[in-house]
């Protein structure tokens, strides 16, 4: 690769770790490509679609003029794998802020896990989590609801396209699932807990594939620098 190629543009798969946020991963990139290439200050490089630092997996790098393609690879469906731990809920619907309720899951059958996967089938109404980027009143809703103030989310349309249980070991549930540009897993494991007649919250995450690009092929930041590095 030259100097040129990333100029005229790349995409770049990257398997995003635990712990790191987006932003970190195309800063890291971008240092380790400028660093390495001798490329401009000004030079254009970005993410097609955020991973949550609490979520691993796919993270599309564009760079160059392959930046114009960010919008066109973020509209493209996306699968997740990951885990619903039923029984509690938190406000954040995943690990980011502690348990505030539970629930008794008794009841919770594996049949019952199944059969409840047909509700979310389908185009669904869903009503993103309050610990999200979305703005409302010119301020991000985290920052809303690190500042203890209560706004009102409207639900929004997105497309569930399949739901599969991949694993039952209550309290934990595995599942994969495909769905449209804008959904919130968090949500779907709020929202399925309730369903099941419980409570629930995301505790794992990871980003499969987005339209064909797909997880298997995707490198992890610091693999990627030894790569650069080791390039004749």
């Amino acid at each position: 690769m030259t100097a040129e190629d990333f100029l005229n543009g790349q995409i770049l798969l990257i398997d995003k770790p635990l712990t790191w946020s987006s932003f970190q991963a195309v800063n890291k990139l971008k240092y380790i490509l400028k660093k390495r290439y001798d490329l401009p200050k000004k030079f254009k490089i970005g993410h097609a679609g955020t991973l949550d630092p609490l979520a691993s997996g796919l993270l599309i790098i564009c760079t160059g003029k392959f930046t114009k393609k960010i919008t066109e690879i973020q509209s493209q469906e996306k699968e997740y794998t990951g885990t619903i731990t039923v029984g509690a809920t938190t406000p954040s619907y995943d690990l980011e802020t502690d348990i505030d309720a539970t629930f008794p899951i008794e009841h919770i059958t594996d049949a019952l896990i199944n059969e409840t996967t047909n509700q979310f089938l389908g185009e669904i109404d869903q009503k993103p989590p309050v610990f999200s980027a979305i703005k409302k009143d010119g301020k991000r809703l985290y920052e809303h609801a690190r500042a203890g103030e209560e706004v009102e989310i409207k639900a929004r349309k997105t497309t569930i396209y399949e739901f599969e249980i991949t694993r039952i070991q209550l309290p934990e549930i595995d599942f994969r699932i495909k769905c449209s540009k804008g959904t919130y897993i968090r949500s779907i494991a709020y929202d399925f807990g309730i369903a099941l007649q419980s409570g629930g919250h995301l505790t794992a995450l990871r980003r499969t594939k987005i339209g064909d690009y797909d997880v298997n092929n995707a490198v992890d930041p610091v693999s990627f620098e030894k790569n650069i590095v080791h390039e004749i």
